[in-house]
């Protein structure tokens, strides 16, 4: 059976709580869990110790069966010190979307349009110079 510690919401509208509990993988997220280990209430401030609550000798023993803590567990874990910190590389949380990279090489052909005519103007310069300083 494969072990997931994970959250299961509770709430109403807009108004999430969430349970951290340990499931089968293959249950429903609010669905069947076999242990509630904990609670997460996002809407308190972070520093509170209200905010996350957890049962650190249950999770150690889940642990130790084999549950696979989620992400977001992974990292409230971390910050309590029961895990490791993991190292995490995205190399594509810099790059902007479908849509900016557009709108980006769009800017781009128009600033070169731009650019264009003002270079011709730049070439027709140097000869009015000419006939002013012949003028003089």
């Amino acid at each position: 059976m494969a072990m997931k510690i994970r959250l299961a919401r509770g709430g109403s509208k807009k108004r999430p709580f969430y349970r951290i509990v340990a499931a089968d993988s293959r249950m429903p997220r609010d669905g069947r869990y076999i242990e509630k280990l904990g609670t997460y209430n996002p809407l308190l401030p972070k520093d509170s110790e209200e905010r996350v609550k957890m049962d650190v000798e249950r999770i150690q023993h889940w642990l130790g069966q084999g549950a696979q803590p989620t992400d977001r567990v992974a990292r409230m874990l971390e910050a309590a010190g029961l895990k490791d910190k993991a190292e995490r590389n995205n190399p594509k949380k810099g790059t902007p979307g479908k849509k900016a990279q557009e709108r980006a090489e769009e800017k781009a052909a128009k600033a070169a349009d731009a650019a264009a005519p003002a270079e011709e103007p730049t070439e027709e310069a140097p000869a009015e110079e000419t006939t002013e300083e012949t003028a003089e």
